[in-house]
């Protein structure tokens, strides 16, 4: 068939932040994740994160599938539903391919894998890569899963961010996820949920102006003497 449309949760533990930063960081200020390694949520429904879901924005595609588990399942916020390849139709390796109308900036990404439900169908190592197209995609990094069972959220650039706190997001047309190999060499792949996830906004604060003028004549009287 030809391609169609449509480790637990832990304190952010400060040590390898102190590394980064220039001041000291307890406890759990950071968000989870944060440096770097990928964090499990151990829940069906996906994790309540502050960062932006952008999914919604892009049309999403896969190498194959069988007959009723398409790559709407990756998209319907259903637990119990998921993306089944197929491999008398395609391949391997498998992959999801996320395209947007426009560029976008993208933060992380959070995957539903069940190794309890789905055994050898459980995508063990990930590649993610990106690009303004399909013939120009670069890999960003590898994840490789042992047995995972919830929401598998991470980074997709690995490059720290300017003021050391956690990493840079990337400006994408397209994202592609590929199933490198599965559990136990299963030749199918099972996925039940895929979150494209922007950076988080900054918020103003109550002394900023919105839109602040940045000329030299303008700045020259934006206060009242």
């Amino acid at each position: 068939m030809a391609s169609a449309s449509a480790v637990t949760p832990m304190p952010t533990v400060a040590v390898a932040a102190r590394r980064r930063l220039v001041q000291p960081v307890p406890i759990g200020a950071l968000p989870p994740g944060s440096e770097g390694a990928p964090v499990i949520y151990p829940t069906k429904a996906p994790p309540k994160l502050p960062y932006p879901d952008i999914g919604h924005l892009a049309k999403w595609s896969v190498s194959s599938f069988k007959f009723g588990f398409g790559p709407e399942c990756l998209t319907d916020d259903d637990p119990e539903t998921f993306w089944h390849s197929s491999s008398s139709d395609g391949p391997q390796p498998h992959f999801i391919t996320i395209e947007f109308p426009r560029k976008v900036s993208v933060q992380k990404l959070s995957i539903h894998l069940s190794y309890p439900l789905d055994d050898s169908y459980t995508p063990a190592n990930l590649c993610i890569r990106a690009g303004t197209g399909p013939v120009d995609m670069q890999d960003l990094r590898i994840i490789s899963l042992d047995k995972p069972d919830g929401w598998v959220t991470f980074d997709v650039c690995m490059e720290p961010s300017e003021d050391g706190e956690g990493f840079k997001h990337i400006d994408v047309y397209v994202l592609q996820i590929l199933i490198m190999n599965n559990h136990m060499n299963g030749k199918d792949t099972h996925v039940r949920g895929v979150k494209i996830l922007g950076p988080l906004e900054r918020k103003i604060k109550a002394y900023e102006e919105p839109f602040p003028f940045l000329t030299v004549p303008f700045k020259m009287y934006e206060c009242i003497r």
